[in-house]
């Protein structure tokens, strides 16, 4: 497609937005485990009316837009209090949890900068399933990530971590939860020594940290992760998931204002003025800002504990009907409404593969193979569904063992592929190639 030399209607403009969308997953009939968070049309309604009014605004000047600023420090101290945040926290809004992750960890290098001049080649002790965004951020700022193993139950191994410390490690790490599992590492045992040793610890709770404090009121027992633990110094959390508020925002929050100074970049010699940005990007939209602000004052404590029983019931009921189901295992003890499930049985990227074809959205996992769910408050209704269908697709595979073929042979390759530095340039490939797809 050449640039238009003519512009065209609003309508012909509508009608080829909806066209481009055809075979879109069906999130609105809760079709889809990812990518899309939704609370109900009474919710997104007050984001996209928030976002629409702020639409043009720019944080990036606080003080040509200071009801951004008055958005923002109201969320930070809204879900810094619901950490259990100690006087004096602080925080930012992102851009998502890509951007959280990345300014703990960029804040970690800068703290150790200013502290530990004996430091030369920063590290990192993170699970070996701690989300990918830490592995860019160690690839963009040059502080080396360093894995620690899980125990059986998917939680990394609290032991092993510690002995992976070294003079040069600068940060460890938790999650609560883990996205591949939906358990909370042990986090009381990771940030005491953290503390002991004189470290920084951030936990990532972009995934959980607006949904675990709901379940916890509603008496589920989740482990203690939060700002209540000694040695926690920052935990970053989407708003954008279980928060339900419009994308991108998260927050990433610091258990004192002198650890957030350290995320900031300043830059006074520049002939267009002195710049600063609290975090990666410079232009901040301000949609975003106002719908988080909306949604978290909309709902209120009682909307969240309303939608989080909705989604804990959800998820209860399909992860007894998958373990019901002869071939299938719910893999360990989830703590949130996240969870992944596999089979010694069938090949599960085939069945993956089936459910697709009846209109489910599933995300594969590897190492090992597995299919995942993130359960919302929409999938109450559509639980009884899935549970059926995965029945019928399960035992025909398990009746037929059919060869796998397509997606699924190409998702069983990629998982068991030995060499796994050889998979980036194949990757790589792949996503170059994303251009000339239809």
């Amino acid at each position: 497609m050449s640039f238009p030399k003519q512009g065209m209607s609003k309508d012909e403009v509508a009608r080829g937005l909806e066209a481009k969308r055809e075979g879109d997953a069906e999130w609105q009939k809760g079709k889809t485990f990812s990518l899309v968070y939704n609370a109900g049309e009474d919710v997104m309604a007050v984001a996209k009316d928030a976002y629409l009014r702020f639409f043009s605004e720019n944080a990036l000047n606080p003080m040509a837009f200071p009801s951004l600023r008055r958005f923002e420090r109201d969320v930070v101290k809204m879900v810094g209090g619901l950490f259990g945040g100690p006087d004096g926290f602080a925080g930012t809004l992102t851009s998502g949890g890509t951007e959280s992750l990345l300014m703990a960890v960029k804040s970690a290098r800068e703290h150790a900068k200013a502290t530990r001049p004996g430091v030369t080649k920063p590290e990192m002790v993170v699970p070996i399933t701690i989300h990918p965004a830490v592995e860019k951020a160690a690839h963009y700022f040059g502080v080396k990530a360093v894995h620690a193993p899980l125990r059986d139950d998917f939680r990394v191994d609290p032991k092993k971590a510690m002995e992976l410390v070294t003079d040069q490690t600068i940060l460890m790490m938790g999650s609560a939860p883990a996205y591949p599992h939906g358990v909370v590492d042990p986090i009381e045992e990771l940030a005491g020594f953290a503390k002991e040793r004189g470290l920084l610890f951030h936990v990532d709770a972009c995934v959980g940290g607006m949904l675990l404090p709901w379940l916890e009121r509603l008496g589920r027992k989740i482990p203690a992760w939060d700002f209540r633990v000694p040695g926690v110094t920052s935990i970053s959390a989407d708003l954008h998931k279980y928060g339900y508020t419009a994308k991108g925002a998260s927050t990433v929050i610091y258990r004192s204002r002198e650890l957030r100074r350290f995320q900031h970049f300043v830059y006074t010699d520049w002939p267009g003025g002195i710049y600063a940005s609290p975090s990666v990007t410079g232009t901040r939209p301000g949609g975003p800002i106002a719908a988080a602000w909306a949604v978290l004052n909309y709902l209120g404590e009682d909307g969240y504990l309303r939608i989080a029983r909705q989604t804990l019931d959800a998820t209860n009921q399909l992860i007894e009907g998958i373990s019901a189901i002869p071939g299938l295992r719910v893999m360990g003890r989830p703590d949130a409404t996240i969870f992944a499930f596999t089979s010694d049985e069938v090949d599960v990227f085939m069945l993956g593969e089936a459910m697709g074809a009846r209109g489910w959205k599933v995300d594969r996992q590897q190492l090992p193979a597995a299919l995942h769910l993130m359960v919302t408050p929409g999938h109450l209704a559509v639980a009884g569904q899935f549970l059926a269908d995965l029945r019928e697709c399960t035992e025909h595979l398990r009746t037929t063992k059919p060869v796998a073929e397509g997606s699924a042979a190409m998702y069983g390759m990629l998982a068991t592929f030995p060499d796994r530095t050889a998979l980036e340039p194949m990757i790589l490939d792949f996503m170059d190639g994303f251009e000339t797809m239809e």
